[in-house]
C-alpha cells in the first residue's frame, strides 16, 4: 500500500485515490469503528434476542413448536452459508458498498420480520436477514484491520471483541424485558435505530483503499457446492435432534450430501483449474491460524451452547421468568466487559513488559472450566445466588479467551489473508455454536431419560426412603381432604413429579460439564498458537 503523504484537504479532492482514501480513513477511523461496531452488536444481538420471544410469536402466528424453531434455524443457515464468501464479496464489489448494502439488507428485512403475519413470511425475512448480517461481522472486523494502524489494533479489536461476546449475553436480558412488557415484534423493529445509525456512519464516512476485484469468471460451481454443503450441514444440526438423527431418511440423505459437498468443495477451491475460486484455502496452511479455529470453534460451542441451555434450565426447571433470566445473564456478560478491556491494556503494554498471550488463555480456560464446574452441581432448590458467582467467573473468563485469541491469530495474517481469515473466524464460531446447540439438545434429552430411569429403579417397597416419602406426601393430601384412594393416586403423581425435576436437574448439570469437557478437548490447540516476538511488518494491516 503506497504511503499517505497527502494532506487531508487534497484527499477531499480526490478521495477515490488509495493513499486519499487512507487519509479520510485515518482522519475518521473512530467514527468508523463506533459505526462497524454498531452493525456488530445489531447482528450478534439479533441471534440470541428472539429466544425468549418464541412461544409469543408461535402463539401469535399459530405455529408450532418445531415450526417457530425455524425463525432461528431459518436466519442461522443463510448466515453461515453466506460467511465464507464475505471476503470475496467484499473484493468484487467493494467493502464499503457491500457493508453498506448488508446494514441496509439487514435493516429492511428487521422491518418485514415485525410486520409479518404468517409464519412463511417471518421465516423468509429471516433468511434474508441472515444473509445481511453476515459481512456484519466478517466484513467489519477486516475492515478494522484496514483501517487502523497497527499500533491501535489491540485497542480496537478489544473494543470490537466486547460486542461481539457481551450482545449475546445481554440478548437474552433485553428480550425477556420486550417479551414480557410489549409484542414480539419489537424484537426486530429496535434494529431499525441502530442499523440506520451504523448505516450513516458507515456511507459517509468509511473510503475504499483496495480497488475492486476485476470482473471475471465467478466461481459458480464454488458458490453452489458451498451453498448445498454449508446448508445441509446446518439444517442437520438444526433439525436433527427433533427427526431422531440418523433414523430419519431426511437428516441420512442430507448428511451425505453436506459432507460430499464440502469435500468436493475444498478440492475444487483449491484445483488449479478454477483461477476465481470463492474461498482461498491457503491461509489454512498457517498453522497457528488453524490451531485458533479450532479454539474458536470451542468458544462458539461453549458460548452459544451455554446460552441456550442455561435460560431452559432457569425457566423450565427453576421457574425464572424471561426477564429474570436475562437479569441473572447480565453480570456475567458486564465481566467480559471488564475482562476484555484489561486484555486490551495488557496488549496495549511495551513488548517486554507484555505476559505471553498463550499465558492469559489458559487462565481464561481454567476460569471457564471452573463455571462449568460450578453450574454442573446445581439443586432443584438453586436460584439466583446460586448461579451468580459461576457466571461471573464464566463471563470473565470469556473475555479472556475471545481477546487474546483474537489477537494472536489475527497477527499471523498479512494483507488479502485478513478478510478471508476473518470470514474463516466467524464461520467456525458460528458452526461451533451450531454443534454445541445440537449436541446439547441431544445429550440433554437423552441423559433425562438416563437418570429418570436410574431414580425409577430406585422407587420400589423395599425402599424406606421412598415408603417415607410417599407416607408423608399422602398424610398431608389426606389432612387436606383427600380421601384414601385420592391421596395415594396423588401422591405417586407429585412423587413422579419430583423424580422428574430431578432428572432434568442432573441432565441439565452434566450439559454444563459437557460444555467444560469440549474445552479440554479443544485446549491442545493452544500449544499450536506462535506468537509473534516482534511487530507485524509495516502496513501489514493494510
Amino acid at each position: 500500500m503506497a504511503t499517505n503523504t497527502t494532506s487531508v484537504a487534497q484527499a477531499a479532492n480526490a478521495p477515490n485515490k488509495h493513499g486519499d482514501a487512507n487519509t479520510l480513513n485515518l482522519q475518521f477511523r473512530w467514527i468508523i469503528l463506533i459505526g462497524l461496531i454498531t452493525a456488530s452488536i445489531m447482528e450478534v444481538l439479533d441471534t440470541t434476542i428472539i429466544n425468549v420471544a418464541l412461544p409469543q410469536m408461535a402463539g401469535n402466528l399459530n405455529a408450532t413448536t418445531d415450526e417457530i424453531a425455524w425463525v432461528s434455524t431459518g436466519y442461522i443457515l443463510s448466515n453461515v452459508v453466506v460467511l465464507p464468501m464475505t471476503a470475496w464479496l467484499s473484493s468484487r464489489f467493494g467493502r464499503k458498498r457491500y457493508l453498506c448494502f448488508s446494514i441496509m439488507l439487514f435493516i429492511v428485512a428487521s422491518f418485514f420480520c415485525g410486520t409479518s403475519t404468517s409464519l412463511i413470511q417471518l421465516v423468509i425475512w429471516r433468511i434474508i436477514q441472515g444473509a445481511g448480517g453476515a459481512a456484519l461481522l466478517s466484513t467489519a472486523q477486516a475492515t478494522l484491520r484496514q483501517v487502523f494502524p497497527k499500533e491501535q489494533q489491540s485497542l480496537v479489536q478489544t473494543l470490537f471483541i466486547l460486542g461481539i461476546v457481551v450482545a449475546p449475553t445481554v440478548g437474552p436480558t433485553l428480550g425477556g424485558v420486550i417479551t414480557d412488557n410489549y409484542h414480539w415484534s419489537w424484537v426486530f423493529f429496535i434494529n431499525l435505530p441502530i442499523g440506520l445509525t451504523a448505516f450513516s456512519l458507515v456511507y459517509f464516512f468509511l473510503h475504499d483503499t483496495v480497488e475492486k476485484q476485476s470482473a471475471g469468471a465467478i466461481d459458480y460451481i464454488g458458490i453452489l457446492l458451498l451453498t448445498v454443503g454449508l446448508g445441509s450441514l446446518q439444517f442437520v444440526l438444526e433439525e436433527g435432534e427433533r427427526d431422531d438423527w440418523f433414523n430419519s431418511v431426511a437428516i441420512t440423505r442430507l448428511s451425505v450430501i453436506a459432507a460430499i459437498s464440502l469435500v468436493a468443495l475444498v478440492f475444487w477451491e483449491i484445483s488449479p483449474k478454477n483461477s476465481h475460486p470463492v474461498i482461498d484455502f491457503r491461509v489454512l496452511k498457517n498453522k497457528s491460524f488453524t490451531a485458533g479455529l479450532v479454539l474458536f470453534l470451542a468458544l462458539g460451542f461453549g458460548l452459544y451452547g451455554g446460552i441456550f441451555i442455561f435460560p431452559l434450565f432457569t425457566q423450565n426447571v427453576l421457574n425464572f421468568s424471561p426477564t429474570e433470566t436475562g437479569l441473572v445473564l447480565l453480570p456475567g456478560g458486564l465481566a467480559t466487559a471488564v475482562s476484555a478491556m484489561l486484555c486490551g491494556r495488557l496488549l496495549s503494554l511495551p513488548p517486554e513488559k507484555r505476559v505471553d498471550p498463550r499465558l492469559l488463555i489458559v487462565f481464561g480456560v481454567c476460569l471457564f472450566l471452573w463455571s462449568m464446574w460450578d453450574l454442573g452441581h446445581l439443586t432443584v432448590i438453586s436460584g439466583e445466588p446460586d448461579t451468580r458467582l459461576a457466571l461471573i467467573i464464566r463471563g470473565f473468563g470469556l473475555g479472556f479467551l475471545f481477546t487474546m485469541i483474537n489477537n494472536v491469530i489475527f497477527a499471523a495474517l498479512r494483507g488479502p489473508e485478513i478478510a478471508q481469515g476473518s470470514s474463516f473466524i466467524n464461520l467456525f464460531r458460528q458452526l461451533g455454536g451450531s454443534f454445541g446447540i445440537a449436541v446439547l439438545n441431544t445429550y440433554i434429552t437423552n441423559m433425562e431419560r438416563f437418570h429418570r430411569y436410574d431414580l425409577v429403579t430406585n422407587l420400589t417397597a423395599t425402599n424406606p426412603m421412598y415408603t417415607e416419602r410417599l407416607h408423608s406426601i399422602s398424610s398431608a393430601l389426606l389432612a387436606q381432604g383427600y380421601s384414601t384412594a385420592q391421596a395415594s393416586m396423588a401422591a405417586l403423581g407429585v412423587l413422579n413429579g419430583q423424580v422428574q425435576r430431578q432428572a432434568a436437574v442432573m441432565s441439565f448439570n452434566d450439559g454444563f460439564l459437557l460444555l467444560g469437557v469440549s474445552f479440554i478437548i479443544a485446549s491442545p490447540a493452544i500449544l499450536l498458537l506462535r506468537v509473534s516476538k516482534a511487530p507485524p511488518p509495516a502496513g501489514a494491516g493494510h
